[in-house]
């Protein structure tokens, strides 16, 4: 979960989004809940005083014998009454003679049909603690524009939240006293706010799905063609619509420019190779007219050294323009099948058993590649050992040899174009140089690399490709049997 909120911005976008809905909603809440509580405790005290207003015009009009039956019969299950000979007692005793008469039973009813004395009644709720502190401190006169009745009366809180109690004045000097008790405090999370929250945050989560998905969606196609366009593939214009309007214009325009610039490139470079051609058969004719034989060959052979090079670097060049088309192929069957060719004709190349490897490339180059460096292999080391391995999210083309290796300070200076160990210039055993030129340049295209490494008793060359990292398995195409380069692209450094 972690690693994909790393890795997501779909899944940042939709986590922050919760945690928004949450908060608001708490906040929301709390707010609606210190609204709620203040409304339901004014209902309850305007409640309150109309029905002990209501009472006292009960009692007043009612004979003094009948009075305790019809306290008896107003008392309800959160409120009780009761007549107190003289003025209110002070807050705290009057507060615990409250509590008191709340808490007492009250009678059960007698029906008519049934005998029997009538039984206590049990509450049909749980009535909170007494509170040793909290409620009123003093009693407080009601105003008459919420006490109706010329009699005064008294108000007080019997704790912070949960009861109230009242005290009026009858006109033969009693009062009469009246408690109210809510049943309990309310949980903030009920099972109808929980269902309200959730309902909610599933209907946010599923508006922050679609709206990662729009926000994401170009980015991820932005990647995906950055990526394929790092590693050399012909890419189409991306759209330019919606909201990725202006980073697909950027990036359309990115790649015209590249592409434009590359090209304009090969075609100088090619154009000054061919060029060259002209001249060094001027040199040449110019050359057969010198009478030293010796002086003669020797700038024959230059001439000829030069040419050489010009004809390598022109056909690198056109085989580099060339658009070859990027397909998923088994690589290990691509190997082999380079590895048989060159077996036919007598090399001592030994292909070794590998796993199959589906890769996205372009076939012809990866070839070109892996022969050079087998070749290498050959040439200096005597025979090849090739395999292909999967490392990771990579594929690996190892080629090992049995020769001398090559020392620690020229492993970097071979892949440069033109650079050669073998000092004696000559093109059967040393080639132009442009072999490990053209590996480095074929792995980087594609987003991989070329490293040699020395080891006991030769050198190992590891030509790494990258895999696509969806998992799943490609539709692959079988490797086509191409005839061997020419000799002189497969010169080596």
């Amino acid at each position: 979960m972690i690693r994909l909120f790393r890795r997501s911005l779909a899944a940042r976008f939709i986590c922050f989004t919760l945690v928004i809905l949450a908060l608001s909603q708490v906040v929301a809440f709390c707010i609606s809940w210190d609204q709620h509580g203040q409304s339901l405790r004014k209902v309850a005290k305007g409640e309150m005083l109309s029905r002990c207003a209501a009472l006292v015009r009960v009692l007043e009009a009612t004979p003094p014998s009948l009075q305790g039956d019809i306290l008896r019969a107003s008392d309800t299950s959160l409120t009780r009454y009761w007549i107190s000979p003289g003025a209110p007692r002070p807050p705290a005793e009057w507060r615990q003679a409250a509590w008191k008469e709340l808490r007492r039973p009250l009678p059960r009813v007698q029906l008519p049909m049934h005998g029997g004395a009538g039984e206590p009644e049990q509450p049909v709720f749980q009535l909170p603690k007494e509170p040793t502190t909290g409620g009123s401190t003093e009693w407080v006169p009601l105003a008459a524009e919420v006490w109706p009745l010329p009699t005064p009366a008294k108000f007080i809180y019997l704790d912070d939240e949960n009861g109230m109690g009242i005290t009026a004045q009858l006109s033969n000097g009693s009062w009469l006293n009246a408690a109210f008790v809510k049943p309990g405090h309310e949980w903030f999370w009920t099972a109808r706010s929980l269902t309200f929250l959730g309902a909610a945050g599933l209907f946010f989560c599923v508006l922050a799905v679609v709206a990662a998905q729009g926000i994401t969606r170009p980015l991820r196609r932005l990647a995906n063609a950055a990526e394929a366009f790092g590693r050399g593939e012909k890419i189409e214009p991306l759209p330019e619509s919606g909201p990725d309007d202006v980073t697909a214009i950027a990036f359309n325009r990115m790649q015209e420019r590249l592409t434009r610039f590359v090209d304009d490139r090969t075609r100088m470079f090619a154009a000054l190779s061919h060029d060259l051609r002209t001249p060094l058969t001027s040199l040449r004719l110019r050359a057969e007219f010198v009478a030293d034989d010796e002086l003669r060959e020797k700038m024959l052979g230059t001439i000829a050294e030069i040419q050489g090079m010009a004809e390598a670097s022109l056909a690198f060049v056109r085989a580099d323009a060339t658009a070859e088309a990027t397909r998923t192929v088994e690589l290990s069957a691509l190997v082999e099948s380079l590895c048989d060719d060159l077996a036919e004709i007598g090399w001592d190349v030994t292909f070794e058993d590998s796993p199959k490897v589906g890769c996205r490339c372009r076939p012809d180059a990866v070839r070109r590649a892996c022969r050079n460096l087998v070749e290498n292999a050959v040439r200096y080391g005597e025979r090849a050992r090739v395999r292909v391995e999967r490392n990771g999210d990579a594929a690996l083309i190892v080629v090992e040899d049995d020769g001398p290796g090559i020392a620690e300070e020229l492993k970097e200076q071979v892949f440069a174009p033109f650079f050669r160990l073998e000092s004696s210039r000559c093109m059967e055993t040393g080639g132009h140089g442009l072999g490990l030129a053209i590996v480095r340049t074929v792995a980087r295209r594609h987003g991989g690399d070329v490293t040699l490494a020395n080891r006991a008793g030769g050198l190992t060359a590891v030509f790494s490709l990258p895999l696509d990292g969806s998992g799943a398995t490609p539709e692959l195409e079988p490797p086509v049997r191409t005839e061997p380069l020419p000799h002189g692209l497969a010169a080596t450094s």
